[in-house]
């Protein structure tokens, strides 16, 4: 079955059901990046001193210390599956959209290989292996970048309508 250009052909009323739900999604998930950005986490350094503290830095501004193991167990726990849930509902929004089905793949399975290394590598952090705060960085980068692109995709797609017998014909 072929799903290809199908959010477009939905009634107008669902469309904006559906632009109202990701907008909002969209609100929760720039209002978390601005969280990591306030945390100062959005450099290799403020991820380390995020997760391991920086209680040796006596000239530090505010004093981190290393969160616990509960701590990360919580964090990592609540991240993985409201991001999971996230990139599932965003990506049945983009499977209905009309574009390559190899572009798809990557905006919807791209994700979810970002939230295991982002959050792993939180972990992987924790336990000492440091170097895996680039790991942490650059795929956060790459989760951001295709959570982006495919809340933007969906929305165009829902402001075009097409008929369904213009879907079919595609």
């Amino acid at each position: 079955m072929n799903f290809n250009g199908y959010l477009s052909t939905f009634p107008k009323s669902i469309r904006i059901f559906i632009a109202a739900f990701v907008v909002v999604l969209s609100i929760g998930y720039f209002t978390g990046l601005l969280f990591v950005t306030e945390t100062s986490t959005a450099n290799p350094q403020g991820i380390e001193e995020n997760y391991l503290g920086n209680e040796a830095d006596e000239e530090a501004a505010i004093m981190k210390f290393k969160k616990s193991e509960r701590e990360m167990l919580t964090i990592i726990h609540t991240h993985i599956l409201s991001m999971s849930f996230i990139f599932f509902l965003l990506g049945i929004l983009v499977w209905l959209c009309n574009m390559p089905t190899k572009i798809k793949l990557f905006l919807t399975v791209e994700p979810f290989i970002s939230v295991v290394l982002t959050f792993g590598g939180i972990y992987m952090l924790w336990t000492g292996i440091i170097w895996f705060k680039y790991i942490i960085m650059i795929s956060g980068i790459l989760m951001t970048a295709t959570y982006t692109i495919s809340a933007l995709v969906v929305l165009l797609q829902l402001c075009k309508p097409v008929h369904k017998e213009q879907a079919l014909n595609q």
